[in-house]
Formats: C-alpha cells, sequence, structure tokens
C-alpha cells in the first residue's frame, strides 16, 4: 500500500463500489466519490483501488480538558480528559466555532500524523485514562477511533459529536465508546437544513440508538436567538428527550456566541437560556444546565428527589458534596451519574 506521512493507507470501514466509483455509508449523506474526488466530510477520498480514510491520523489539536468542558457533567465529574480533533466535519453549520479545521477549504489546518500507539501513549503520558474526540466532528474518524481503542482497550473514550451517522457504524462506535456528548442543534428540519445542511431526524434517530445501547449521553443544544430559541421549539425538544430517552438524560442549553459565516447575529441573552432550562424543568427533566455563562446554581446538580445539592459549580470548578457513587448521598436517588470506578450509565 502507498504510504500517508507516516504509517500505510487505510480503506474506509463502510461503503461501497460502484461502476463509477464509490458510496460512502459512513452517514446519511451516503456521498457518491469518485476516484479523485472527495465525500463532503473531507475524510473520504476516492482512490482508484479503494475508498481511503483521508483524515486517518491527521492531529490538528491536542489539550487536557475539564470534563466539564465538553460538556459532559455527569460523566466522572470534576475529571479531565486527553482531548485530541482532526480535520473534517460532515455538516456544515454556518455557526460553527471550530470552522478552521471543521471545513478544509476555509482553514486547510496543518496537522500532524500520529499512529494510533503513539495517540494513546501521549494520553497515558499526560496521566490521562480518558481520551475524548472533540474539536471537529469524531464519526468520520471512525477508523482512527477504532485503532486507538485497540491499541488501549482500557482508555474510555468520550465523542463529542453532531449524530450525524449511520446505523451501523453508530451501534460500533458506542461498543467503543463510555460516554458522548451529542448536539441536538434546533427541533425543525428547517433549521437544520438551512443552518447546518443535515436533517434532524438522522441526529434523533442517532440518539435514540447510542441511548438504547447504554452509552452515558448528553445533550447540547445550542440556543441562537431568531433561529431555534422559541419557547414552543425548546418545549418540543425537552418533550422529546422526556419521552424518547428518559427524564434523567442530562441536557445543557448554551449561549451562542457569533462566529463564521453568523457574526451578525448577537449573543444570546443569559435570559434566554435560563428560560429554557426552567422549560426543561417544567418538562419534568431532572437535570438541566446552561452553558457559556456564570450563574449561580444553574450549573450545580441537585437530587431531583430530595432537592439536597449533589454537586456545585462555578465555571470549571467543581466540588462534589452529596455523592455515594453514582448516587445522592442523602436519599439514594439515582443521578445518572458515572464515577471513576463505575461501568456505563444505564439504558
Amino acid at each position: 500500500m502507498a504510504s500517508t506521512e507516516r504509517g500505510e493507507r487505510i480503506e474506509s470501514a463502510f461503503y461501497e463500489r460502484t461502476s463509477d466509483g464509490y458510496v460512502c455509508l459512513l452517514c446519511p449523506h451516503r456521498c457518491r466519490i469518485a476516484p479523485g474526488q472527495y465525500g463532503r466530510c473531507g475524510s473520504r477520498r476516492g482512490d482508484e483501488d479503494m475508498l481511503a480514510a483521508y483524515s486517518y491520523g491527521k492531529v490538528s489539536s491536542l489539550c487536557v480538558d475539564p470534563m466539564e468542558k465538553k460538556p459532559l457533567f455527569h460523566f466522572r465529574p470534576g475529571g479531565r480528559c486527553f482531548s485530541v480533533g482532526s480535520i473534517g466535519c460532515n455538516m456544515t453549520c454556518r455557526h460553527c466555532q471550530n470552522y478552521a479545521i471543521s471545513m478544509l477549504p476555509s482553514g486547510k489546518k496543518r496537522s500532524t500524523y500520529k499512529s494510533p500507539a503513539e495517540l494513546a501513549d501521549m494520553c497515558r503520558k499526560e496521566g490521562q485514562s480518558v481520551i475524548a474526540f472533540t474539536y471537529n466532528e469524531p464519526v468520520i474518524w471512525y477508523e482512527y477511533i477504532r485503532d486507538v481503542k485497540a491499541a488501549d482497550p482500557d482508555l474510555a473514550v468520550i465523542l463529542v459529536t453532531n449524530g450525524l451517522v449511520c446505523e451501523e457504524p453508530l451501534r460500533e462506535l458506542c461498543r467503543m465508546s463510555d460516554a458522548m456528548n451529542i448536539d441536538v442543534k434546533g427541533f425543525t428540519d428547517e433549521f437544520y437544513v438551512r443552518v447546518c445542511g443535515a436533517h434532524l431526524a438522522d441526529v434523533l434517530k442517532s440518539v435514540e440508538i447510542a441511548f438504547s445501547e447504554g452509552v452515558h449521553i448528553e445533550l447540547t443544544y445550542l440556543v441562537i436567538p431568531g433561529f431555534n430559541d422559541s419557547e414552543d421549539e425548546i418545549r418540543a425538544f425537552c418533550g422529546w428527550v422526556a419521552s424518547s430517552l428518559s427524564t434523567d438524560v442530562p441536557v445543557h442549553f448554551t449561549r451562542f456566541h457569533p462566529d463564521n459565516e453568523m457574526t451578525d447575529v448577537q449573543w444570546t441573552p443569559v435570559e434566554t437560556v435560563l428560560r429554557c432550562r426552567e422549560i426543561g424543568m417544567d418538562c419534568g427533566l431532572s437535570f438541566v444546565y446552561v452553558g457559556n455563562t456564570l450563574t449561580d446554581e444553574a450549573d450545580d446538580t441537585f437530587c431531583p428527589e430530595c432537592g439536597a445539592v449533589a454537586v456545585r459549580r462555578l465555571g470549571y470548578l467543581v466540588d462534589i458534596e452529596g455523592l455515594d457513587g453514582g448516587k445522592c448521598s442523602r436519599c439514594g436517588r439515582d443521578m445518572y451519574m458515572v464515577r471513576r470506578s463505575e461501568g456505563r450509565s444505564p439504558g
């Protein structure tokens, strides 16, 4: 096989050959890719003999992050993770804050090749037992995530993902992953088509599959003024979480800030995300938080049964006050909380 910067060309895991090229089966776009061309995500290249995983091992970003930055509030609270990103994305979000690495034509960010074993070793040398695939869309790095996990099976794996992935690769990723934060970017298909270049139903199906597989799930909803912030839409989203998943799945309503192609849209008022939190709680959700702002109590974890503070937060400062394992230390209520010594959350 031909070499990359280091290592060998890697064949994509999910595709079909056609008379004039390939059909990628990784995500619902199902791109038709001729030799010499790339899929929409920029991570699949048509070569004469195979559909190649073009971004395999190409690392653009590395950092040790607080778990709460992902954001994951109920997975190893107060812990840290080794965060890594690549290049490319299968959505084209007009508000993307990482567009310099996610949208190849606009960024062409320099990357460095790391073999799976090298990356796992870097994670361990930083003293971390959790690796988070984040910054750009991780599902398009499927083959690399698979091989990193194989190189160090004891690493816990986090995916911070948009959820745009076909069922078969998603179920395989669920077997490799311990936690996912999945963006539900709005709750109308019109928003997804107009702003993200995708479809809402595909994302909702992915969330439901990941939850059913027993992966720890948290959801992030970026609230954009005038686009996806109506109370009816927020209420519909919260109702779907309660009815299709569980009232215990944590939901993060996050403030939008102007970026990329949406620099003319204002910051989300703090009052708006706080109102979203109220709506979520009114819909029966147990754990609703706000992001990109400092507030009193809105990011604390309270026991839904007795009201005791289980975890207190200010930004990334975390104080665990009332947890006994993953349960409330006062009344014993299950808090949908994964601590260091525990396995997956219940489905």
